[in-house]
């Protein structure tokens, strides 16, 4: 008889849990209101597919000798993601108006020089201390013993000629009085190729204080087509949206449902799965201070970490509606009244 009672005490309490959580979840959905929005539309259709190829024929080409991290190649590619914000008058957050934040060797190992993460922003209107950051990888894998070039036009030119194409969106909204109410920061990282240095060192020496940061949107390959999804390419995958915030997740859904209706995969946001993309990208050192994530994927394919990531091979068409998606997302974080909520703990 006491075993009964004790049991059913036990079904009863997690049947109130149960209902707890649930209501939890539907609290959250009625917490993210999104209205259609002319003014939103109009920054998205800048995003143009051509100038995101223009900046990647660029970016992944030789003149940058496959960003190595510390090599003379990367510098130079930090330099021109330093000059593309300079051209459009996007200001660095870094005091003295350097757009660097410099890695030392000490963080990357002793077969490395020095390195550096490229920081751009647009400072909040109403907010200003709260920041958006988006971020994506600015290395790669470098020459290999043959003299042939890691181009990663896809790994990670991709994800930051997608930033600039979005910094560039946001800027012109600030400059025809549509100043995001919140800051964004727009973080081109060094060292992911290595064991996320760059982020590491980002988070450990944060210009915007890490508590004041309310989510980290991070791209990483977002212009190709993995084996999975070839006969249905409007996809892409996003991992970490529900790990720390159930708003989060909501907000990217409704953003995508309202706008694109991209197919949203999230293969690889089980938890234990496999390749453990969760923990393999710069967003994870964001994810472990309690700062809510996405990570937007498109998945390996034959290409990477190939000298044949080329530039040639990437659709340019998907690479735009990406960075759409992924720019509509920020500027709904950026712009809700209140800021997005942690309710979860889950690294």
């Amino acid at each position: 008889m006491k075993l009964f009672i004790y049991v059913t005490m036990l079904a009863l309490v997690g049947t109130c849990s149960n209902k707890n959580f649930k209501a939890k979840i539907e609290d959250a959905k009625k917490s993210v209101k999104i209205e259609k929005s002319d003014i939103l539309i109009k920054y998205i259709n800048t995003i143009d597919s051509n100038q995101l190829k223009t900046h990647l024929y660029k970016y992944a080409s030789d003149e940058f000798e496959g960003r190595a991290t510390g090599s003379e190649g990367q510098r130079k590619a930090a330099e021109f993601i330093a000059n593309y914000y300079k051209a459009k008058n996007i200001s660095s957050p870094i005091k003295g108006s350097s757009y660097f934040q410099t890695v030392p060797a000490s963080y990357l190992g002793s077969k490395y020089n020095k390195s550096e993460n490229v920081l751009a922003y647009i400072e909040g209107a109403e907010k200003p201390e709260e920041v958006v950051i988006i971020s994506s990888h600015l290395d790669h894998e470098g020459i290999d013993k043959n003299g042939k070039i890691y181009y990663g036009a896809d790994d990670d030119g991709s994800g930051t000629v997608a930033m600039m194409e979005m910094a560039e969106a946001f800027k012109l909204a600030t400059d025809e009085g549509y100043r995001p109410k919140r800051s964004i920061l727009f973080l081109h990282v060094t060292a992911e190729e290595i064991g996320l240095q760059g982020s590491r060192y980002y988070t450990e020496n944060p210009v915007f204080d890490l508590d004041k940061t309310v989510a980290n949107l991070n791209i990483d390959m977002i212009g190709r087509v993995d084996d999975y999804h070839k006969f249905n390419k409007d996809y892409v995958y996003l991992i970490g949206s529900d790990r720390l915030s159930t708003q989060l997740h909501y907000l990217s859904e409704h953003v995508n449902t309202m706008y694109f209706n991209i197919n949203l995969d999230y293969k690889y946001n089980r938890r234990n799965e496999s390749n453990r993309y969760y923990y393999r990208s710069d967003h994870y050192n964001f994810a472990k201070n309690n700062i809510p994530v996405i990570f937007y994927f498109n998945g390996e394919h034959e290409d990477y970490h190939q000298i044949t990531d080329t530039p040639d091979k990437i659709d340019y068409q998907l690479l735009q509606r990406r960075t759409k998606l992924i720019f509509a997302t920020a500027w709904e974080l950026a712009n809700r009244d209140e800021r997005i909520i942690v309710d979860k703990a889950d690294n």
